[in-house]
């Protein structure tokens, strides 16, 4: 098998150590063909690839009001048979008041109407959508904002949100590699309040919770934030995926990201060895070749 990841962020990054690392050949585009990949705009290397490939995953958001992949490409990924995926949001069910919502709930009342049309018409190609909330994982999450001062809590009674790890993203898409088109909802189990979060990281850095901050004073892109409430369900993910999220709640994504970046304890040094006692090699090689055109290390 092999997989076409185009836009190589954040999230895809992984997804494409994943599936190199135990399914198939990952090529993937980012803007400038850095590191040995594809430059978005070759639109004759990119078309190569996508004759290739076997799966074709985009994590590419909207720009200018429309999707820069279907733009470029939409007409060779409707005459591809690859698996078609699409890194999505949640942001396309628009404020449900704090309901839950599964994927028969109506989308497009979203506040980004780009996004919205960009879900939708990867439906229509028959693609896996799979529709993330909040995403945190290493160097992006509470932890990080609360321990560089940029974290802050706001008085919204009632307001809720959904989040999930960045590794919980990455076995769902892997398990989806044979599953049926349709929209997938890749959500934690326990949505809650934003305040919660950042006071239980608080908590883990041993530092005290950050000032309140009144709406008003917050960027209009944080505004149109809060401006939305809503509880995201996974059980079809669970049933259809066979997906079971490893991080089930903030808790439990922050205490291993924590444990992550703790300091060793501090110990006294072990006794020399004896010159009878022999030692296995403890040495190994961590980097993961993604086949044909990058290596991550």
């Amino acid at each position: 098998m092999h997989l076409l990841v185009l836009g190589l962020g954040y999230t895809a990054t992984r997804i494409a150590a994943a599936f190199s690392a135990g399914v198939g050949s990952v090529a993937a585009t980012t803007r400038d063909g850095r590191a040995g990949t594809v430059r978005f705009d070759d639109a004759r290397a990119v078309g190569a690839e996508i004759a290739r490939a076997t799966h074709i995953l985009s994590s590419v958001p909207p720009a200018d009001e429309a999707d820069p992949v279907l733009l470029a490409y939409g007409p060779r990924l409707a005459r591809s048979d690859a698996w078609l995926g699409y890194l999505s949001s949640t942001g396309v069910y628009g404020d449900t008041g704090g309901a839950w919502v599964d994927e028969t709930a109506p989308t497009g009342t979203g506040r980004r109407s780009a996004r919205n049309r960009a879900d939708a018409d990867w439906l229509a190609l028959g693609a896996r959508v799979f529709r993330l909330p909040g995403i945190y994982g290493p160097g992006r999450s509470a932890l990080d904002r609360v321990r560089e001062g940029r974290a802050h809590l706001v008085d919204t009674p009632g307001q809720v949100f959904s989040r999930v790890h960045v590794d919980d993203i990455v076995s769902g898409v892997i398990a989806a590699r044979n599953a049926p088109p349709g929209a997938y909802n890749l959500a934690d189990d326990r949505p809650c309040a934003q305040n919660d979060v950042i006071a239980f990281a608080a908590g883990l850095l041993g530092m005290d919770p950050p000032p309140f901050t009144p709406l008003d004073r917050l960027s209009p892109m944080a505004r149109a934030f809060y401006a939305e409430n809503r509880r995201v369900a996974n059980g079809k993910a669970r049933r259809v995926l066979r997906w079971t999220p490893l991080y089930p709640d903030y808790r439990t994504g922050l205490r291993a990201l924590s444990a992550m970046t703790s300091p060793m304890p501090v110990s006294t040094a072990p006794a020399a060895a004896s010159a009878d006692q022999r030692y296995p090699s403890n040495s190994v090689e961590s980097s993961i070749a993604i086949t044909g055109t990058i290596t991550l290390e």
